[in-house]
């Protein structure tokens, strides 16, 4: 019988929880209503990684502690919280739309036989029934999603769709599990280890964003957005038509079919506004735009606006950042 748990995946990288995950207990406490939020953390011997997790107010952590995590294969990690949900019977499991979560939640899902719904932008709760709300046919309409007939149901969520509140009203629950049967992958040898921080994490976590849209990408303005970075120390981030250039990629987009960001600043060179963009970019706390069309609905959603070419934006800026 299926329980009323909400699980969250504890995504953790170089030993630091990542900040989807308190995200995402966050939400999963705002919709619970009398379910319970449930924290499954992965984790070595010598790691207490729980103790950060404490801060966000879930009802209960369940930690899985062996020297072997510290270098697992998604399919390994996969195959125990198939083992820990064959048990328990979750309502729901929510992970990271990240390089982690979108590798070990479809490998969750074929083990547990149900559905998955990905890239989610907003969850609810219609009575037992999880809504996952996700943008389809070209970012052009938004769909709500349901598992009616199969449990758990299962979602990955953006980083930063849902802001991260710490919650101390409540205790929180610690349960080790000792006793789950850890399926090696034989078919897989680790050679050599090189520790890599995904583009797409990145821009989702920078606090200073570039980003460029189809009027800021000839070779000169390109090249001064690049330098401008540089000394912003910010990353560069391009709307949906700049994935198809050489320079970039899906990693690289923001908007509704891509990454959804909260920088403290944004600078947008040659954006428009499409709603499919602005809504990956609600949470950002500084917004300046530049744009020739003074009509441009990019507008409306910044602090500061700039009428005119991005080059000589960029141009005179760096004069005075130099």
């Amino acid at each position: 019988m299926t329980s009323q748990e909400i699980w969250v995946y504890a995504e953790k990288h170089v030993g630091i929880i990542q900040p989807v995950t308190y995200q995402l207990i966050t939400k999963a406490n705002e919709i619970a209503g009398d379910k319970k939020v449930v924290v499954i953390l992965f984790e070595s011997a010598d790691q207490k990684l729980e103790e950060a997790i404490k801060e966000y107010g879930p009802d209960e952590i369940l930690v899985v502690r062996d020297n072997r995590l510290e270098n697992a294969m998604d399919s390994e990690v996969a195959s125990l919280m198939a083992e820990l949900a064959e048990r328990r019977q979750p309502n729901s499991i929510l992970f990271g739309a990240t390089v982690v979560g979108r590798s070990i939640a479809p490998r969750l899902q074929a083990k547990l036989n149900t559905g998955l719904t990905s890239d989610c932008l907003n969850l609810s709760f219609d009575s037992e029934l999880l809504v996952q709300t996700k943008p389809s046919y070209g970012d052009n309409i938004m769909c709500e999603i349901i598992s009616p007939n199969h449990r758990p149901q299962m979602a990955s969520v953006r980083p930063n769709t849902f802001e991260a509140k710490k919650n101390s009203s409540k205790p929180v629950t610690v349960t080790e599990v000792s006793d789950l049967i850890f399926k090696e992958a034989k078919r897989v040898k680790i050679i050599e280890e090189t520790p890599l921080i995904s583009k797409s994490d990145s821009i989702a976590n920078a606090d200073r964003v570039i980003a460029l849209g189809r009027g800021s990408i000839d070779a000169k303005e390109l090249s001064l957005a690049e330098e401008f970075a540089r000394k912003l120390g910010a990353k560069i981030g391009v709307t949906r038509p700049l994935t198809d250039h050489p320079k970039f990629s899906g990693d690289d987009q923001i908007g509704q079919s891509g990454n959804t960001i909260a920088p403290k600043i944004l600078i947008n060179l040659g954006i428009h506004g499409a709603v499919q963009y602005t809504t990956g970019i609600e949470n950002a706390e500084l917004v300046i735009s530049v744009n020739k069309d003074p009509e441009a609905p990019i507008f409306k959603y910044s602090d500061f606006s700039y009428v005119g070419n991005s080059a000589d934006f960029l141009e005179g800026f760096l004069k005075v950042i130099q």
